[in-house]
């Protein structure tokens, strides 16, 4: 009988090796998938009692089913959120079931703004830390802060200009709603606590001491302080203040804001003959900013970019990898879970040594070849063949034995 058991193992075996095949060909197009392959070993009995024995063996049986993880195809997709992993590593998941490992990086964001995968997984980051870099000790879901990007009020600004310096003094005292009393006016966007922008105008008027100006602030049509007092030199530079720093002080928004004391810098403005020219003000405060779009660096830094041109990172992906991958314990859903063949998991940032860097706006293929496929499936077709002819084969010679007998 032991013809039939022998042929009856590569049955099994073959059959074996047909279903990995199947499901290979199955998840060809499953983003983040890795192939697996039968692998065989033969079978010869224990405590043979002579030379003859020991050398038939007993068949084949189905050593194992290795995993393959070698690198996918990379194609590109139109959102940010879709990772690819070019080289080794695994992103790294949560949910209320347990940490979990994956190479399919289709993420989008649910309704509390946490970035998950089709399951419901979150994909874990490092946070970031108050002094810059992130906290590679602990992981957090990553979220995108749905929330509105609080405004900063102006405190601080500069103003680049040039003033004539054949200017002639008013004759008026200084009225911002009289031109005659006054040079020179421009004016600038700043903002109050509340992010509400304000109009602020810059008066410059020619006093009657030559090199010298009084500048005058009105915020909202509202002058706010006195005259500021700016001195150039005989070659056209800022002398007094030393720096150029003037302070406007004390100009209370009616919209509930705090009070507002702003100093702008005019320390590389110019007396020079030529016309009135403003090159540049710039100044620090900005509105509230609703999230814009959200962007993902190879190494994993996630920003978020608002409306306002404010960009704040929300963590740092949080990379996994081991030993032995081919050790991962399969869970669908193209996840896989540690167990003691994979090794302890390393934990890393992309790009770091170890493991490989992310595209964003992109997805790893299924790693399946499926001319390769084909092929293997014919081949474990024919081994299935052959195998039932040899329990055909030895069928007959039963037979033809029992017929002898009779």
């Amino acid at each position: 009988m032991s013809a039939f058991n022998i042929a009856l193992s590569g049955l099994t075996a073959a059959s074996t090796d047909l279903d990995v095949v199947s499901n290979n060909v199955a998840n060809a197009d499953t983003v983040g998938f890795k192939s697996s392959r039968a692998e065989f070993a033969d079978v010869y009995a224990a405590g043979a009692v002579n030379l003859n024995q020991s050398s038939v063996g007993q068949g084949v049986r189905v050593d194992s089913t290795a995993q393959q993880f070698t690198q996918g195809d990379v194609t590109t997709t139109g959102s940010n959120l879709d990772l690819a992993i070019n080289g080794n590593g695994f992103f790294t998941l949560q949910d209320a079931s347990g940490t979990v490992y994956s190479r399919n990086g289709e993420f989008t964001q649910d309704s509390n703004g946490n970035v998950v995968n089709a399951t419901g997984q979150a994909l874990q980051v490092y946070p970031p830390t108050a002094n810059g870099g992130f906290n590679t000790g602990t992981t957090t879901d990553l979220n995108l802060e749905t929330a509105q990007s609080a405004p900063l009020a102006t405190s601080t600004g500069t103003v680049i200009l040039n003033l004539p310096a054949a200017s002639t003094p008013p004759a008026l005292p200084f009225n911002p709603a009289n031109s005659a009393t006054y040079n020179q006016s421009t004016s600038t966007t700043v903002f109050d606590s509340l992010g509400t922008a304000q109009t602020a105008t810059f008066y410059f008027t020619q006093t009657a001491v030559p090199n010298q100006w009084n500048v005058n602030m009105t915020v909202g049509g509202t002058v706010v302080g006195g005259a500021q007092t700016l001195t150039f030199s005989n070659t056209g530079a800022v002398t007094a203040p030393v720096g150029g720093a003037l302070a406007f002080n004390g100009f209370t928004p009616t919209d509930g804001a705090a009070q507002m004391n702003m100093t702008f810098n005019f320390g590389q403005s110019t007396q020079f003959g030529g016309g009135f020219g403003v090159t540049s003000i710039v100044q620090n405060g900005f509105a509230t900013g609703q999230l814009s779009t959200v962007s993902i660096d190879s190494t994993g830094i996630v920003s978020a970019v608002y409306t306002n041109g404010r960009t704040t990172q929300l963590g740092q992906v949080a990379m996994a990898n081991f030993p032995n991958p081919g050790g991962l314990k399969q869970l669908g859903d193209t996840n896989w879970a540690s167990t003691f063949s994979s090794g302890t998991v390393v934990e890393g940032t992309a790009g770091s040594a170890g493991f490989g860097s992310l595209q964003s706006g992109a997805l790893e293929n299924s790693n399946v070849d499926l001319t390769t496929e084909l092929v293997n499936m014919i081949t474990a077709q024919r081994a299935f063949q052959a195998n039932a002819q040899a329990i055909t084969t030895a069928n007959q010679n039963s037979q033809t034995v029992i017929a002898i007998n009779h």
